[in-house]
């Protein structure tokens, strides 16, 4: 028997890096969006009483290192279940080391498929709390929407949705260090200004220009890369509301009113990018299709 579930990316529409704790980990406030730039996966039950892991990407590894097989084995270690036996697949679209979340939402759209393929009966909660243990962004793929995530980032608040908006997402080919950026954002000076706060207030007031108006990545700030700089004075030149880069990098996301002047953007970085997405806000994380 087969089970399959879309598996949604994520940007962040802002990302405020709060400070590093005592466990060595760091507080954040993001406000996180889900989008319809989406990986899909199959959960096929076997006899084989293991774990298999395939991909369309033959970069990604199909081992013990894969999120999804560390998820796999957490949710049986965590239920108590006998693992009778799964082979996974992943089709992959969403870019890797994009900060598009695609590995953790290919772990969301897991849990949700053992949810439902081994009768769990796991409520959204316990879904995230098993997330959690492999990932921090595991717990807002699992839900999806638009979030206010704090903590380490697993502390989830819903917020008033996105307003209506088209999202041209661009992948660059350079990759970003996520301990090189923290560690540049340790060594700040001074007092930050808290953009998560105010992108939540446009968001409750429905302004789109005004969310577009308060995007900020605190990682984009510090490591300052002139393509990212570059990719954003395209999109703003093709008349974007907003841009900044989501959350370590490398993939840059501007935000249109209407299609015509997105899918214009589209057509100009296409000419230097070959991965180049056309997404709209979503409402749901993983599913079951």
């Amino acid at each position: 028997m087969t089970f399959k579930a879309n598996a949604p990316a994520k940007i962040n529409l802002t990302l405020d890096i709060l400070g590093k704790r005592p466990d060595g980990y760091h507080d954040v406030a993001m406000l996180m969006q889900a989008v319809s730039l989406s990986d899909t996966v199959e959960l096929t039950l076997t006899d084989k009483e293991n774990i298999e892991i395939s991909c369309s990407d033959p970069a990604i590894p199909t081992d013990s290192r894969n999120i999804v097989y560390k998820v796999a084995d957490a949710f049986f270690k965590t239920t108590g279940i006998k693992n009778t036996g799964v082979s996974i697949y992943i089709q992959k679209v969403i870019p890797c080391e994009a900060g598009l979340a695609g590995g953790s939402a290919d772990g969301a759209a897991t849990l949700r498929l053992l949810n439902i393929a081994f009768d769990a009966h796991l409520s959204d909660k316990e879904l995230c709390e098993v997330g959690a243990k492999v990932g921090a962004d595991i717990p807002f793929c699992i839900l999806g929407g638009t979030r206010l995530a704090t903590g380490t980032g697993t502390t989830l608040n819903k917020v008033r949705s996105m307003p209506k908006c088209f999202i041209v997402i661009v992948k660059p080919e350079i990759s970003v260090s996520t301990r090189e950026a923290y560690a540049l954002a340790d060594n700040r000076q001074g007092i930050r200004i808290k953009y998560t706060d105010y992108c939540k207030q446009m968001l409750y007031s429905g302004d789109l220009s005004g969310v577009c108006s308060t995007l900020h990545n605190d990682f984009e700030e510090v490591l300052n890369l002139s393509e990212i700089n570059d990719i954003k004075a395209a999109m703003y030149k093709a008349k974007a509301l907003g841009a900044a880069m989501s959350g370590s990098g490398s993939a840059v996301f501007g935000i249109f009113r209407n299609e015509r002047k997105a899918q214009k953007c589209i057509d100009v970085l296409k000419q230097t990018y070959s991965k180049v997405y056309l997404t709209v806000p979503v409402s749901k994380g993983a599913e079951i299709i």
